[in-house]
């Protein structure tokens, strides 16, 4: 499979780029920005093409990867399915449920395999563990803490305009949703308060009829971000705790090219689709308008 990047910035360059070099499944093809001379370095980086054109890139490819801001990953996610390409996406799918459902929906028309490179989703061991609460009955309760000091750092994200105007919520939200939705069931229901910075709770009450508690911030002292990620479930088979992550993300991002390539290849959709991105978003959405009081 001939795949190429849609985008030049920190996340395409630190996981996207070498993970798709690494690979030995696929054919790295190249590259394509909004800013051309950072499509040629990173291009130049991985010895292989900077294209000048979407279209180029596209005609060239069997599936993109986009490393872009969810409200501009969407529309090019929808031309690429269109033109026949699967789709290796990023959280969230889309910033507004309308775009994330027009992705859904090109890519269900165009029957592409696509996947959602939700990062916990596929690290090691926390796939391995989602799996075993999932088989689990007779959860009560969880609770899921994401804390970042993205906006208290120098930190490289510090600078992405979409982060500092959807926030926690939608940055690092999607990451906590990928874990709880598999284990406890959809949401049906949820209240949201805002804490300081972009602090956001989430109160959820979900399909299989527990409820779960989220607290997500990019603006966490970084004291207060040391081992910041957590996931505790309990129930009637006593507390489970998520282990912590222990490998680059391009090792996760790896397995997700994996997965890609199985869909692709006829093994069904992945759990991790666009459907399911759809879905996230949805949710995300309903917390935003709980928040603003709509």
């Amino acid at each position: 499979m001939r795949i190429g990047l849609l985008g030049t910035g920190p996340w395409a360059g630190w996981v996207h780029a070498p993970a798709l070099a690494a690979h030995p499944g696929v054919d790295f093809a190249g590259v394509w920005g909004r800013r051309p001379e950072a499509a040629a370095t990173l291009a130049e980086e991985h010895g292989v093409t900077a294209y000048g054109t979407v279209e180029e890139l596209l005609a060239d490819v069997d599936a993109v990867s986009i490393a872009l801001p969810p409200e501009v990953q969407a529309g090019y996610a929808v031309r690429a399915a269109e033109a026949g390409r699967h789709l290796l996406l990023d959280k969230p799918v889309a910033a507004t449920v309308a775009d994330a459902a027009a992705v859904a929906d090109a890519a269900r028309r165009a029957e592409v395999a696509s996947v959602v490179f939700f990062t916990l989703r596929f690290g090691d061991p926390h796939a391995d563990w989602l799996a075993e609460q999932a088989a689990t009955d007779g959860w009560f309760t969880a609770r899921a803490d994401w804390l970042g000091s993205v906006f208290t750092t120098d930190s490289p994200y510090a600078a992405s305009v979409w982060r500092r105007d959807k926030g926690a919520l939608w940055d690092v939200g999607p990451h906590a949703l990928s874990i709880l939705l598999p284990i406890l069931g959809d949401v049906e229901q949820l209240t949201a308060a805002r804490g300081p910075g972009d602090t956001v709770h989430l109160v959820l009450r979900h399909a299989a009829g527990a409820s779960s508690t989220v607290t997500l911030s990019l603006t966490a002292p970084p004291e207060a971000a040391v081992d910041g990620v957590a996931v505790e479930l309990r129930g009637s088979a006593g507390p489970a705790r998520m282990p912590g992550r222990s490998e680059h993300p391009t090792a996760a991002f790896g397995r997700a090219i994996d997965a890609l390539l199985g869909a692709a290849g006829g093994a069904g959709a992945h759990p991790c689709d666009v459907e399911f991105g759809l879905r996230v978003v949805e949710v995300l959405a309903a917390a935003e308008a709980a928040l603003d009081g709509r």
